[in-house]
């Protein structure tokens, strides 16, 4: 991430239509989409010195927002090698969000969608859940 600039990243986030990988938040009721495009390969990976969520948190958060880049609930749209998508995502995310996500990153088909439970897509939510 260190070699690409924030204007950069910031650039070629939605500058193209068709099918993207990426990252996005819910962040009271919307969605906040990080699509990836050209010059932005070093970011793409889902672990690691690259994890994007983090990364790419302090130069796309909201203004004003000083929550950390896992306190709401987030997902992430993949291309298989075969063109297929998936989502994965918080099982806090509502399924109403899905044809924002799509529109958000050109997905041209209907992804498969992947509620992942694990501790990768943890949010405030399930902490509020665990306490009841």
């Amino acid at each position: 991430m260190d070699r690409i600039s924030k204007q950069t990243l910031m650039e070629n986030s939605k500058t193209s239509i068709e099918p993207r990988r990426g990252v996005f938040w819910v962040i009271e009721g919307k969605i906040l989409a990080y699509p990836f495009y050209s010059g932005c390969d070093e970011v793409i990976a889902k672990s690691g010195n690259t994890y994007n969520h983090a990364k790419l948190w302090p130069l796309i958060r909201p203004h004003g927002c000083n929550k950390r880049f896992d306190h709401y609930p987030r997902g992430r749209v993949d291309l298989t090698r075969s063109g297929r998508s998936v989502i994965y995502m918080s099982p806090h995310i509502d399924d109403s969000y899905i044809p924002l996500i799509v529109k958000e990153f050109g997905l041209e088909e209907k992804p498969k969608i992947h509620y992942d439970f694990s501790k990768h897509y943890r949010c405030y939510l399930d902490d509020k859940f665990q306490e009841m």
